[in-house]
């Protein structure tokens, strides 16, 4: 991973719409609503409010009134992985789901309106790892970042990055930053000269319950302090805290097996 800012400051400057191919949004889909707002909202300190119902029941997390991520209700008869989803900025949605099925990728919902927020796709790459696509309308997307609670950093496990890499090349015009190194297969994305996500080729050590996933980093103040209160709301441990060199890292997932990490920066 390496560092990245969203279209807000620490100090609730007003948001600004996100580039085309940038971060905007992260969600979560689950089976126990109230309970992973309970969770989350420990966690990071999150209220919500009602957001659009097309998909079924959602709310928006806030914190300190900005809005950060969003969680819904999956259908009783959908038996999906429970994952949070990154989505990308997108000027035409439409056209974005065409370009990812001319490029081998699937579209799995929509793109279909949001109220009055905006428009959205869900949809998969070659590999199969899960993302959505945002055209902006009322909701700009996430409206603070640099945080603690806030989403940091966007990174895809897959098992190598050349390929896949190329695929979000096309379909949002990112420009590459490969690692070069004979042990470590790693692409960093960038809109606009600046860092928004990474990938990351892992082979087989990929989860085989798992597959290719996107995985979102949420800042927090103290890493080690964050992790005990994870483990005493009913969260697990997945990778132990470390450090990296941005920072010290651990993979962690909620009650119901959404994985993702915490990161606290270095300073």
């Amino acid at each position: 991973m390496t560092d990245a800012r969203g279209s807000a400051g620490p100090n609730g400057d007003t948001p600004t719409r996100h580039a085309p191919g940038a971060p905007c949004w992260v969600s979560l889909m689950v089976h126990g609503l109230d309970a992973t707002e309970e969770f989350y909202g420990a966690l990071f300190g999150w209220e919500f409010q009602p957001g659009p119902q097309q998909l079924g029941p959602y709310v928006r997390a806030l914190l300190d009134g900005h809005e950060v991520a969003g969680l819904g209700r999956l259908p009783p008869d959908r038996h999906l992985p429970i994952a949070w989803t990154p989505y990308f900025a997108s000027e035409n949605v439409d056209l974005t789901a065409e370009t990812v099925r001319s490029r081998g990728g699937t579209i799995g919902v929509g793109p279909l309106d949001a109220a009055d927020a905006g428009r959205l796709a869900i949809g998969s790459d070659p590999a199969g790892a899960v993302f959505g696509i945002w055209q902006a309308a009322a909701h700009l997307g996430t409206a603070v970042s640099g945080v603690s609670g806030t989403p940091a950093w966007n990174e895809l496990l897959t098992y190598e990055s050349a390929s896949v890499a190329k695929f979000y090349r096309t379909v949002f015009g990112y420009e590459e930053e490969p690692v070069v190194s004979a042990d470590f297969d790693y692409v960093t994305l960038h809109v606009g000269g600046g860092p928004v996500a990474g990938i990351h080729g892992v082979g087989h050590a990929l989860p085989r319950d798992r597959g290719p996933h996107w995985v979102t980093y949420f800042q927090v103040a103290d890493v080690d302090d964050a992790v005990d209160h994870l483990v005493h709301l009913g969260g697990q441990v997945l990778k132990p805290v470390h450090d990296t060199a941005h920072g010290r890292v651990a993979r962690v997932a909620d009650p119901e097996g959404a994985r993702f990490a915490l990161l606290q920066r270095p300073g």
